[in-house]
């Protein structure tokens, strides 16, 4: 028997839909070099899926001698530059999936921790009307690993958590995904994401919508302990 798809798919930006944690890491390290400091690949690791407040205050820490509002403002220029250089480096299977959700009227939400201007100019490399909702590092009430983010967006799209799926690569997101009580699949890019409490995907190339659907199945199943 055919599940039915979710109600709404979340998608996660950097590190999920478009592979961009090697353009945030060359722009911290250039940046931190800049103050004579050292930034190492496991430091940059740790940012992975943060707030960019939060990541901003440990750049300070490392000797990045700029307020945490310039440090966000330049990081995002820097990775936006590379976006406008080399385009949308999509992860693989991402945009078939994305693309076939849409045409199955399945409602998405992008939620990231990047500044809505990085977001848009992402969003305006794939196909028109993409995403539906939008929530932004700079709009969420509180960042990723708390569930506001998630939530924010379900109640934009007007879905309840639990009939959502949520799609991310780092542990701080699936944190906020789960906390904020969605289904939750984890799509490792750079970091591990066993034990996180998503259920682990090792790429979206070939996936379906309803692959997706089984999925949200079983987690409900599951969830409702094992009633059919």
């Amino acid at each position: 028997m055919t599940s039915s798809l979710p109600a709404a798919v979340l998608w996660d930006m950097d590190g999920t839909l478009v592979d961009t944690e090697a353009y945030w890491m060359n722009a911290e390290t250039a940046l931190v070099e800049r103050f004579g400091g050292i930034w190492t690949h496991e430091q940059a690791l740790t940012l992975v899926g943060s707030g960019l407040e939060a990541s901003a205050a440990i750049l300070q820490d490392a000797g990045v001698r700029l307020s945490v509002t310039g440090i966000v403002d330049h990081l995002t220029e820097q990775v936006m530059n590379q976006l406008v250089e080399r385009g949308n480096p999509l992860r693989p299977g991402a945009a078939k999936l994305l693309g076939e959700l849409r045409a199955a009227g399945v409602p998405t939400a992008l939620v990231t921790m990047s500044l809505r201007r990085m977001a848009e100019l992402v969003v305006s490399g794939l196909d028109p009307d993409s995403f539906d909702v939008i929530v932004s590092g700079d709009e969420a009430t509180r960042p990723k690993p708390h569930p506001d983010p998630y939530l924010q967006a379900c109640a934009a799209l007007g879905v309840a958590p639990a009939d959502a799926v949520a799609i991310e690569d780092s542990p701080t997101g699936v944190a906020a995904a789960v906390a904020a009580g969605i289904p939750t699949i984890g799509v490792p890019l750079l970091v591990s994401l066993v034990g996180t409490g998503a259920t682990l995907w090792a790429t979206l190339a070939g996936r379906t919508p309803q692959d997706l659907a089984e999925f949200h199945a079983h987690a409900n199943t599951h969830r409702d302990g094992g009633r059919a």
